[in-house]
C-alpha cells in the first residue's frame, strides 16, 4: 500500500499544476462567451488549439517517456544531455521549417481572416518543447513540489496577460482613450491575445526551469542517441495517431459538415466548448499519468509489479466514476451559466457531453493499460493500436459528422477509445498479464452510466427545475459514495487519515 500512498500523493502535487491550469485555461475559454457573442467568432482560434497537440507530438517525438525508460538503464546526467541537445535542435529545425511553410498552414486550416496565429502557434510550441525534458527530470527525480511551482506560476502569467488585455484595457481606453496604454494594446489582434498570454506563460515557465536547463552539457552521445529513437520511434505514430482520436473532429469539422461556412464555425464553437466540459475528466487522467509514467517504470523490477498495476487500475477507474458523475448530474449548472450570462445559444449541444465523457474514460483506461507494451520493449504494438483507432476516428467523423453533426463526431471519439482500451486489454494480457479486477471495474462504469440514465428519467417525469436537479443529482452522487464505500471498505481501511472511518 505504501507504492500506492506514493503514487496518490505525487498525482495530488502534479495534479494541483494540472488542475489549476486545466482549470483556469477552461475558465479563460469560459470566459468567450462573455467576450464573444456568438459562437463561430472563435473557430479560428479553436482551430489553431486544435494543431498544436499534432505538432507538439511531432516536437518532442516520444523522447519524454524515453527519457523515463532509460533513466532506469543508462547514465541519467549523459541520457539528459543528448535529448536535451536532441530536442534544442530538432526544435530549431521545425520551427524554421513551419516557418516556411507558413502560407500553406494558413491555407490548410482556413486561418487566412488570422495569419498571425500561425506565428504565434509555432512560437508557444517551440518554447513549451524547451520546457519538456527539465519537467521530466523533476518527475523522475520525483520533486514534485518544484514541478508544481513551475507550472502554477506560468499558468498565472498566462491568465494574468489575458485578462490584462482582453478585460481590463479595453474598459481602460474606453474612458479614457489617451492613455498610455494605447501604445502597448492592439485592438484588432483581439482574441489573440489568449495566444499571447500562452507564450508569456511559457517562456516564464522556462525561466523558472534555468536551473535545470542550465545542468545541460554539450555532450552528445551519438549511439545512446540512435537506441533511444529506435525505441521512441513508434511513441511518435502512437502520440499522432493519439491526437488524431484526440482533437480531428474539431479540425476537420468545417470541412466534412455539410452546411453554409457561417453555419459550420458555429457548430465548430459550440462542438468545442461542450468539449472541454468532457475534458473535465482528463484532468485527472493528465494529473495521474505525469505521476504514474515515472511510477510504473521504476516498479517494474519489482516482483509484485502487476498486482500494484491492478491496484492502480481500480482506484483510477473509481476516481473517473467520480467525474463522470460531477459531470453528468450536474449539467443544468453549465447550462444555467450560459442561459442567464451569456448568449442561450452557447448552451446548445450539453446532451453530448457524457457520452465524451464515457469516451474519455475509456481513454484514460488505455493510458493505464498501456504500461505493458512500454515495459516489454513492444511500443510497436501501441502504434497499431493507435493507428487503427485513427482509422476508426477518420472514417465515422466523415460519416457521422454529416448526419449527426457533433454528436456524431462525439459517437466516433467513443467508438475509437472503446476500441483501443479493449484491444489494449487483449494484447496486454498476452504479454504482460496483469489480475485487473475486470467485473468489478466493468459494474462500477456500467453503474455510473445507470445512475446518470436515472437523473435524466427523474427530472423528465417529476420535475427540470434546476433545483430538483441539483438536489437529486447530489442524492444519487451520495449514493454512489456509500455504494464504493461499503464495497471498498477494507481497501479504504489502510489509507491515512480517512482509513480510521472504515475499520471494523
Amino acid at each position: 500500500m505504501s507504492g500506492i500512498k506514493k503514487l496518490a500523493g505525487q498525482t495530488l502535487w502534479y495534479g494541483v499544476p494540472t488542475i489549476a491550469s486545466r482549470f483556469l485555461g477552461y475558465l479563460m475559454n469560459m470566459a468567450l462567451p462573455f467576450f464573444i457573442s456568438m459562437p463561430g467568432k472563435t473557430a479560428d482560434l479553436v482551430q489553431v488549439y486544435t494543431i498544436i497537440p499534432f505538432l507538439n507530438v511531432v516536437y518532442a517525438y516520444g523522447l519524454e517517456t524515453a527519457y523515463f525508460r532509460f533513466s532506469q538503464t543508462h547514465d541519467k546526467q549523459k541520457l539528459y544531455n543528448t535529448l536535451s541537445l536532441s530536442l534544442l535542435y530538432s526544435s530549431i529545425l521545425f520551427s524554421v521549417a513551419l516557418i516556411l511553410c507558413k502560407d500553406l498552414i494558413v491555407s490548410g486550416a482556413d486561418l487566412q481572416a488570422h495569419p498571425d496565429y500561425v506565428l504565434w502557434m509555432i512560437a508557444i510550441i517551440a518554447v513549451d518543447n524547451l520546457n519538456t525534458l527539465p519537467f521530466a527530470r523533476l518527475r523522475q527525480e520525483n520533486r514534485p513540489k518544484r514541478y508544481a511551482f513551475a507550472r502554477v506560476m506560468g499558468i498565472v502569467i498566462n491568465l494574468a496577460v489575458v485578462i490584462f488585455f482582453l478585460g481590463v484595457v479595453p474598459k481602460i481606453l474606453a474612458g479614457n482613450p489617451d492613455s498610455f496604454l494605447r501604445h502597448i494594446y492592439n485592438k484588432d489582434l483581439g482574441l489573440g491575445y489568449y495566444l499571447l498570454g500562452n507564450l508569456c506563460g511559457s517562456l516564464f515557465t522556462l525561466l523558472i526551469l534555468f536551473k535545470e536547463i542550465k545542468q545541460v552539457r554539450f555532450q552528445f552521445d551519438m549511439p545512446l542517441w540512435k537506441e533511444v529513437m529506435r525505441y521512441s520511434a513508434p511513441l511518435i505514430i502512437v502520440g499522432l495517431g493519439g491526437m488524431i482520436n484526440d482533437v480531428l473532429s474539431r479540425l476537420i469539422y468545417r470541412h466534412v459538415v455539410d452546411l453554409p461556412r457561417a453555419e459550420a464555425d458555429h457548430e465548430l464553437g459550440i462542438f468545442a466548448n461542450i468539449f472541454r466540459l468532457a475534458l473535465l475528466i482528463t484532468i485527472m487522467i493528465q494529473a495521474f499519468r505525469m505521476a504514474a509514467e515515472p511510477f510504473f517504470f521504476n516498479r517494474s523490477k519489482e516482483e509484485n509489479a502487476p498486482k500494484i498495476y491492478a491496484r492502480v487500475m481500480k482506484f483510477f477507474v473509481i476516481a473517473c466514476c467520480f467525474m463522470f458523475l460531477l459531470i453528468g448530474l450536474f449539467l443544468d449548472v453549465f447550462r444555467w451559466i450560459f442561459t442567464t450570462f451569456a448568449n442561450p445559444r452557447w448552451a446548445e449541444g450539453l446532451d453530448v457531453v457524457p457520452l465524451l465523457a464515457l469516451g474519455n474514460i475509456f481513454l484514460g483506461i488505455y493510458y493505464n493499460l498501456s504500461v505493458w507494451y512500454k515495459l516489454t520493449n513492444k511500443n510497436t504494438y501501441g502504434a497499431v493500436i493507435t493507428v487503427i483507432g485513427a482509422a476508426i476516428t477518420i472514417a465515422l467523423n466523415i460519416v457521422l459528422i454529416p448526419r449527426l453533426h457533433y454528436t456524431g463526431a462525439a459517437l466516433a471519439t467513443f467508438c475509437c477509445y472503446l476500441f483501443m482500451m479493449v484491444s489494449s486489454y487483449v494484447l496486454g494480457q498476452k504479454y504482460y498479464p496483469v489480475p485487473y479486477a475486470v467485473k468489478k471495474l466493468i459494474a462500477y462504469v456500467v453503474l455510473v452510466v445507470l445512475i446518470y440514465f436515472i437523473h435524466l428519467g427523474l427530472l423528465k417525469f417529476i420535475s427540470g427545475s434546476l433545483a430538483f436537479s441539483l438536489g437529486s443529482g447530489l442524492l444519487l452522487l451520495l449514493l454512489f459514495t456509500w455504494f464504493v464505500s461499503r464495497v471498498e471498505a477494507k481497501e479504504l481501511a489502510k489509507l491515512p487519515v480517512i482509513g480510521k472511518y472504515f475499520q471494523r
